[in-house]
């Protein structure tokens, strides 16, 4: 990478600390949120080698629209038009009902552009790990392995996209799918 794509990588970072300042995982650990986009830029650079530094930013970056006060305009203004609609492809429209963004991601995974698809897979596998060590407290076996089914109905329409993501989301996969169903004597 160039000094000046590490320099934008670290004003995502710099920029997605300060809108998630004030929230916390759902997990049992409460960590800070801003944990997740880091887990996900170091799951793509040093499990799965991507080093495109669009992508980077967009993992940093994926979860400001959706759940903190960001717009769009403002990812545009600071970040230019291209990481501002690798973003977009990644978001999920909150004014629609829970279960129709789930299926939206499903039935869209597909047609993704190749950079938001290597952030689809990097948030999904990073969700699975943190389920699987950390649930939220008031999530039953039950609702982790609905949300495992369903993680990996999107990730199966992401396939061939990068097969060593798609390896790690199977092993994160099977990890929370062993704990579960001896949980539930699935």
């Amino acid at each position: 990478m160039t000094p000046d794509s590490i320099g934008l990588v670290f004003k995502a970072l710099q920029f997605a600390a300060l809108k998630h300042r004030d929230q916390r995982r759902k997990g049992s650990e409460a960590a800070p949120y801003i944990n997740h986009p880091i887990a996900l830029v170091h799951l793509l650079w040093h499990e799965a080698g991507v080093q495109d530094p669009a992508v980077l930013v967009a993992a940093l970056l994926h979860d400001t629209v959706e759940d903190t006060q960001t717009s769009f305009a403002e990812l545009e203004q600071e970040f230019g038009a291209d990481i501002c609609r690798l973003v977009g492809e990644v978001t999920d429209d909150k004014s629609l009902p829970k279960q129709v963004r789930k299926q939206y991601q499903i039935d869209h995974a597909p047609y993704l552009s190749d950079r938001a698809k290597l952030v689809k897979l990097a948030d999904k596998i990073c969700n699975i790990r943190d389920l699987t060590t950390s649930p939220p407290l008031e999530w039953s076996d039950e609702r982790r392995y609905e949300y495992f089914e369903w993680a990996k109905q999107v990730v199966d329409r992401l396939r061939g996209t990068h097969p060593g993501l798609e390896s790690l989301f199977d092993q994160a996969y099977q990890a929370g799918i062993a704990l579960s169903s001896r949980s539930l004597q699935i």
